[in-house]
């Protein structure tokens, strides 16, 4: 039998804390500290100890969609539409093979637009060229068809591509532009065409001392959208600016200021 030592008080108590300092040896880090975990923010193991949090990853609003293929490219290649690329001494022009003032604009019109998705060539010239003729020579029959222009028109804009959006503009400013009553016909759809180009209206890039040449060659989404806008505005009717100010707040009227 072992006689232990008289236990006083305050020696044990000591003794028992001094213990408690040391890590166990059978602790595997010893004295090395924890690696933290990494755990996902907003959640409930964000607020436990020895963890690191990571950052929630970006909404991506300003990211491009992929390209995809449209309609419009599986009918050109399969011959539906009867025009054809002409060079001349002048350069490239749009040939037509028959009357333009004979096409069924209810068909043609809406493919055409289909195609504004299209970034490559030949496909946005042989679009931006049909929408022009067609719009020089048929102006009068752009009317009825404008509800079919809504979607293929939203659905060019919702690409995000700068160069797709620019080429989209740019037919938008030509049908309400060279057409009667188009421009008060879209305000019911402003709420469809709008929302994108509120998100690209400010987004200009920051070129310090440098010199932007894409605004000298028509290519600035900045520029285009503000231009856009002034004449939705001003061939929209009275009712134009109170619905662009409802989807863009940040837009200021040509016409009242």
């Amino acid at each position: 039998m072992v006689l232990l030592p008289p236990c006083v008080p305050q020696s044990c108590g000591k003794d028992f804390r001094n213990s408690l300092k040391k890590p166990s040896p059978n602790y595997p880090y010893g004295y090395k500290t924890r690696k933290p975990r990494i755990v996902p923010a907003f959640t409930i193991q964000a607020l436990q100890k020895n963890t690191k949090v990571v950052p929630p990853p970006k909404c991506g609003v300003f990211d491009p969609l992929p390209p995809r293929p449209t309609m419009f490219r599986k009918c050109y290649q399969r011959g539906e539409f009867p025009v054809c690329i002409e060079f001349t001494i002048t350069g490239k022009q749009l040939a037509w093979k028959v009357p333009i003032e004979k096409l069924d604009f209810h068909h043609y019109l809406p493919m055409f637009f289909d195609g504004l998705a299209e970034g490559t060539y030949p496909y946005s010239f042989i679009v931006e060229r049909g929408i022009h003729d067609l719009v020089t020579k048929g102006s009068y029959k752009i009317l009825p068809v404008v509800p079919q222009l809504i979607i293929p028109i939203k659905n060019a804009l919702a690409t995000k591509r700068p160069a797709v959006i620019c080429h989209a503009l740019k037919c938008i400013q030509m049908i309400v532009t060279g057409s009667d009553r188009v421009g008060e016909a879209l305000v019911p759809y402003y709420r469809q065409i709008l929302p994108v180009l509120n998100l690209f209206k400010d987004r200009n890039r920051n070129m310090g001392s440098g010199i932007d040449h894409t605004t000298t060659r028509g290519e600035n989404v900045g520029d285009l959208i503000e231009d856009t806008l002034q004449i939705l505005e001003r061939y929209g009717g009275p009712d134009a600016f109170i619905n662009i100010k409802y989807m863009i707040p940040t837009y200021e009227s040509c016409v009242l200021n």
